[in-house]
Parts: C-alpha cells; sequence; structure tokens
C-alpha cells in the first residue's frame, strides 16, 4: 500500500507522514526526493532545490522538447519518475511533491489546521521570527503549493474530492490524526478483493 500525504504549511503533515510510516513499518520519502531524483536524472540537488515545488512562468510545457522546456518542468517529470518507481517498489508514504494525483491509486491523505494553529506551530520551531511575519511565510508557502500543484495537476490544491481522508489537525494533534489514519487504512479491504 502506498500512501501520499499532502498538507498545509505548518499543519504538521511531514511529522504525520514519519509517524505513519514507522507505525506501519514502512519507507517514508520527502525532502530526499530531491537529491534521489537529482542522481535518477543526473541533475544537480543543490539546483534542483531553487526550482523544486515552483511552477513556472506562462510558457506551455507542449511546446518544449524535454530539453527546451523550463528547468521546473524537468525537475516535476524526474521527481514524478521517481515517485512511480518508489511506488512500484513497495508499500511506502509518499509526502507532497503532486504524489497524490501522480499516484491516483494510493491512499491520498491531507493534513490541514486552521491558519493561527500553523502559526503558532511553525513559531515554536523557528523563534525569534515576529508572528506577523511567519503568518505571511505560511500563507505564501500555501499559495506556492496551490499554484503549482494546479500548475502539474490542473486540480485545486486541498479539495476533499482530491483525496481519501482529510484530517485537522488542529483539533486532534498529529497524533490524533496518525490514529484515526490506521483505523482508516485498517479498514480499507485487501488489495485485489
Amino acid at each position: 500500500m502506498v500512501i501520499t500525504v499532502s498538507r498545509q504549511f505548518g499543519s504538521g503533515g511531514r511529522e504525520f507522514g514519519i509517524k505513519l510510516a514507522k507505525e506501519l513499518n514502512i519507507p517514508f520519502y520527502d525532502k530526499d526526493l530531491i537529491s534521489m531524483a537529482a542522481e535518477d536524472s543526473n541533475m544537480s540537488a543543490e539546483f534542483m532545490k531553487q526550482y523544486e515545488e515552483s511552477a513556472p512562468g506562462f510558457f506551455s510545457r507542449s511546446l518544449y522538447s524535454y530539453y527546451q522546456m523550463p528547468m521546473n518542468d524537468r525537475i516535476f517529470i524526474a521527481q514524478a519518475n521517481l515517485i512511480k518507481k518508489l511506488a512500484d517498489a513497495g508499500p511506502c508514504v509518499i509526502v507532497g511533491r503532486c504524489s497524490d494525483a501522480i499516484l491516483e491509486n494510493s491512499v491520498r491523505i491531507f493534513v490541514y489546521a486552521p491558519l493561527a494553529v500553523r502559526v503558532q506551530r511553525k513559531l515554536a520551531m523557528e523563534t525569534g521570527v515576529p508572528p506577523e511575519k511567519m503568518e505571511a511565510h505560511v500563507k505564501a508557502t500555501d499559495k506556492k503549493r496551490q499554484k503549482y500543484y494546479h500548475y502539474y495537476c490542473g486540480k485545486k490544491w486541498g479539495m476533499a474530492e482530491n483525496h481519501d481522508l482529510c484530517m485537522d489537525s488542529g483539533k486532534v494533534g498529529v497524533d490524533g490524526c496518525v490514529e484515526c489514519a490506521l483505523a482508516y487504512i485498517r479498514r480499507l479491504p485487501a488489495k485485489g478483493s
């Protein structure tokens, strides 16, 4: 079983993915996808990080051959190919990078929380940042993810119909979300049933 996790910035989605993978005793992939995709596609990991999860300008992808297309598109293709390869290799948890759209047969989970909760969570991790600056950062990161998701998937990011399970970590915490996801996963019919 492959589980894909989409998340609002500051909702604890990454921590949720790590804990869920640990509970299920399966591999977890997130930021390491950048270096793995770089190695897989002979690109520099540092170079990929600059373009990763940002949609390119106004040029249509269909106008380019692979080598002429914007770097953002090439990085997306490299990560999508790696995500498919990891899913084919066996059960895992993959966070972000449009993995829910790339792997439509995965268990697709979305973790969200109210803005105030997400800002407080990020402030606890990054001390010394003014709350208004953190709020702007949280909103900007979500907007960037929304634009990226729409550009590459043609869908609206964060919509319930794109996911199997949506959970508010602000109400039950990350651990409550893990418990809920485990209960949901255990109720799913076995593959091939």
